[in-house]
């Protein structure tokens, strides 16, 4: 499986499906934020943003979503996944997805200044640190356009 987010079907239906997910989320008084993780072409985990509006601060969607894929799978290192989120992972998030050894990761937007993929600490393109393995494939900016208009005026 090696999809790329310039339109393949499967991209757009799994951002669709984040966007979905973001849009329950800003419905319930939290950031607009969903993630969805395939594996094989599979949804193996969904989940949308439930922080800060809960209690618990790590409750954010990609590591609700890395963790219930983890539990799914029955592994901690799933190199062949692929995280779809709307928004860039933040710091936090980003490594959880180093730690579960994610292979890709696909969003809509940047998170300026905390996005670990764009800011001036991208822990999920930095292939310094020993401990990780090849950093995962990244892109961005799949259904930007149609993110922003559906979560805007929340």
């Amino acid at each position: 499986m090696r999809a790329t987010s310039d339109g393949t079907d499967l991209d757009q239906e799994m951002m669709r499906r984040s966007i979905a997910l973001a849009v329950m989320a800003g419905k319930s008084g939290n950031t607009p934020v969903g993630c969805v993780v395939t594996l094989e072409r599979q949804i193996v985990a969904e989940a949308e943003e439930r922080s800060p509006n809960g209690k618990d601060p790590f409750a954010h969607a990609e590591i609700l979503a890395v963790a219930k894929a983890m539990g799914t799978v029955g592994r901690l290192k799933m190199a062949e996944a692929t995280l779809y989120t709307t928004n860039e992972p933040c710091f936090l998030c980003s490594y959880a997805i180093r730690e579960a050894r994610i292979g890709r990761v696909v969003f809509a937007v940047e998170t300026p200044g905390i996005g670990g993929a764009t800011s001036d600490h991208p822990i999920l393109s930095a292939n310094n640190i020993d401990r990780w393995n090849t950093p995962p494939q990244i892109e961005q900016g799949l259904l930007e356009a149609e993110y922003r208009q559906t979560t805007e005026g929340r």
